[in-house]
C-alpha cells in the first residue's frame, strides 16, 4: 500500500494536491494500492495509523520537500520517494545550496544573504537585482530590482516568507531546467514567459507561458548543461529525482538558480514534459519515481 502525501501547509499547498491528485490517479490506473492524505498541522498521527509500504512525497515546500515529513518517516522506518531528510533540508534553502556549489565552482551569478533585522552589507555587484526568500519555491516573493530605492520593498517581499533573503545579480538571459530521474538527466527545456520573471502567474495561471522540449540548445550546449545539473544534484546529496533550474545569458553561459527535490507533478509540469519527451508516459514516470 502507497501514500501519497499531498497538501501540506506551505504557500505551495494548491499546487501540491494537484500534483498529488495526478500522482494517486496514475498509481490507480497502473494498478497500485494506494490512498491520498492531505497532510497538515494537526493529522500526523492520524497518518501513522494507517497501514502503508511506502511514501511518495509529493509536498511541495516547507513541511514536505525540507526533510521535515523525510525525517519522520525515516524513525517509523517506513520508506519513501525522493531524497532524504539531510539532503532535502539542504537543497530547500537557496542560499545554502549556491554555498555548497561555489565551493566546487560550479556557474552561479553573484549574491548576498540578507538577515531581516541585521543591517545589510553592501552589495557589490550592479543593478539589477533579484530578490528572493531563501525557503520557498514556485517564484514566490521574488522581486526584480532595478534601482536601489525598490531594494526595501522587495526586501519586505521576501521576508514575509521567512527571515532570510538571497540577493543575486540579475543574470538576463532565458530560463531553462534539467530533470533528473534515476540519476541520469531528462531533455532539457526552454521557458518563455511573458514576465520578466518565471512567477507563480507564469507558472500556474498564465495560458502564454511556453515550455520548449527539446530546448534547441545545441548537443554541446545540451550536454555542458545536463553535466552540470546532474553534479550539482549529486553534490547536494539529493538522489531519485529532482529538478536544476539555470538561466542562459545571451551567449548561453550557464547560471545555476536553484533544486527542486520534489518538482510539481501535474500534468503540465516541467518534469512530466521532459519524461514525456525521452519516451515516458506521465503513469511510467510516476512508477519509476516511486521504485527510485
Amino acid at each position: 500500500m502507497i501514500a501519497v502525501l499531498m497538501g501540506g501547509y506551505s504557500a505551495e499547498r494548491k499546487i501540491s494536491l494537484l500534483s498529488g491528485k495526478a500522482v494517486y490517479q496514475a498509481l490507480i490506473k497502473s494498478n497500485i494500492d494506494c490512498f491520498s492524505f492531505d497532510l497538515n498541522h494537526e493529522n500526523l498521527e492520524t497518518l501513522w495509523e494507517k497501514e502503508f509500504d511506502k511514501a511518495f512525497i509529493v509536498l511541495h515546500g516547507r513541511g514536505g520537500e525540507d526533510g521535515y515529513i523525510q525525517s519522520e518517516l525515516m524513525k517509523k522506518g517506513i520508506p519513501f520517494t525522493g531524497s532524504s531528510a539531510l539532503a532535502s533540508n539542504l537543497c530547500m534553502n537557496k542560499a545554502t545550496t549556491k554555498d555548497l556549489w561555489d565551493k566546487h565552482s560550479l556557474p552561479l551569478s553573484r549574491s548576498i544573504v540578507a538577515l531581516k533585522g541585521q543591517n545589510l552589507d553592501s552589495i557589490d555587484f550592479p543593478l539589477p537585482w533579484a530578490v528572493k526568500p531563501t525557503l520557498e519555491g514556485s517564484s514566490l516573493g521574488i522581486t526584480k530590482v532595478k534601482n536601489k530605492n525598490e531594494l526595501d520593498d522587495a526586501l519586505k517581499n521576501a521576508w514575509y516568507y521567512n527571515d532570510e533573503a538571497l540577493i543575486e545579480q540579475w543574470v538576463e538571459g532565458d530560463e531553462y531546467t534539467v530533470a533528473i530521474l534515476d540519476n541520469k538527466t531528462l531533455p532539457s527545456i526552454k521557458i518563455i514567459s511573458e514576465n520578466d520573471i518565471y512567477d507563480y502567474h507564469s507558472k500556474y495561471d498564465s495560458n502564454k507561458t511556453e515550455y520548449i522540449c527539446p530546448s534547441g540548445l545545441t548537443i554541446e550546449q545540451e550536454k555542458k548543461i545536463q553535466m552540470i545539473a546532474l553534479k550539482a544534484f549529486n553534490l547536494t546529496g539529493a538522489s531519485s529525482w529532482g529538478r536544476v533550474d539555470f538561466i542562459l545569458d545571451n551567449n548561453k553561459n550557464p547560471y545555476l538558480l536553484e533544486i527542486n527535490t520534489v518538482p510539481g507533478m501535474t500534468s503540465h509540469s516541467l518534469v512530466p514534459i521532459a519524461a514525456k519527451a525521452s519516451g515516458l508516459s506521465f503513469e511510467e514516470l510516476v512508477i519509476k519515481i516511486l521504485n527510485g
